[in-house]
């Protein structure tokens, strides 16, 4: 690169959005840190230091309905220009749609969906004038079927992925351009807030590391891809699902993700 460019990634406290800052970082990007957790990012600020850019972190509650608007003016008020932003900020929660707390499904939507559309239209109108970066955001493979028993979280994911093919449409022709990040299950702390239990089947499956996902996804968008869904497997699996027998799709899933009962003592 003939400048440095910066990266703005949500959620980068830990997990993939730490992964994918330490990926921009060793690639010469400046990063914007933004998360609740000011110890975390400080953390990752730090580990950063390794690659010699510069990191500026800021502290944020992304689920406050100002988040938005509050986000761009601090990085404004910084003099910064967001040149790559990374939408990875989400999260999901198991268990029936009727029996989970109500303000948690819709906090799924306000922050998986909501959120990450606003700073798309905050800092993509910029990316898009400019005529260079772009817009990586993480969706998953869930965004490929129905979820039962994670049923919020699977259309957050779904949304995520048709607003990125769409918006990366927008943007051709403007050297710009938009990809989603679809991985599979990966460990991070991303299962214990979404409850997960040991009787899920889901639970059993091959885990990625964020690392891992995190090298393709950067790969991935470098190379303009519109979707990158890390892992031969996974990407079978995504692309199979819409032509599967819907019945015995939602079975299938179900029977990953559903908790069972356990015995009484």
């Amino acid at each position: 690169m003939s400048e440095t460019k910066t990266a703005l990634i949500t959620g980068a406290s830990g997990g993939i959005g730490e992964a994918l800052a330490y990926r921009f970082a060793k690639n010469g990007y400046d990063l914007i840190l933004v998360a609740r957790s000011e110890d975390k990012l400080k953390a990752v600020a730090h580990a950063a230091d390794l690659f010699e850019v510069t990191s500026t972190v800021i502290p944020l509650d992304l689920q406050a309905r100002d988040a938005g608007a509050t986000l761009e003016a601090a990085v404004a008020g910084k003099g910064l220009t967001v040149d790559v932003l990374v939408n990875n900020a989400g999260f999901g929660a198991t268990g029936a749609i009727t029996e989970g707390a109500l303000d948690e499904q819709l906090g799924i939507i306000d922050l998986n969906c909501r959120l990450l559309t606003e700073l798309s239209i905050r800092f993509g109108k910029g990316i898009k004038a400019r005529g260079e970066g772009g817009v990586l955001n993480v969706a998953s493979t869930a965004a490929f079927q129905p979820g039962p028993y994670m049923a919020v979280y699977y259309a957050s994911k779904a949304f995520v992925l048709s607003l990125s093919e769409a918006m990366n449409q927008e943007f051709k022709g403007s050297g710009a351009h938009v990809t989603a990040l679809c991985p599979g299950p990966v460990r991070t702390g991303f299962q214990e807030r979404a409850e997960f239990d040991a009787s899920m089947g889901l639970t059993r499956l091959p885990m990625e590391s964020a690392e891992s996902v995190a090298r393709l996804g950067y790969e991935g968008f470098a190379k303009r891809k519109a979707v990158v869904i890390p892992g031969a497997v996974n990407a079978v699996m995504a692309r199979s699902a819409p032509f599967a027998p819907r019945g015995v799709l939602l079975s299938m899933v179900e029977t990953l993700q559903k908790k069972k009962a356990r015995p009484h003592a």
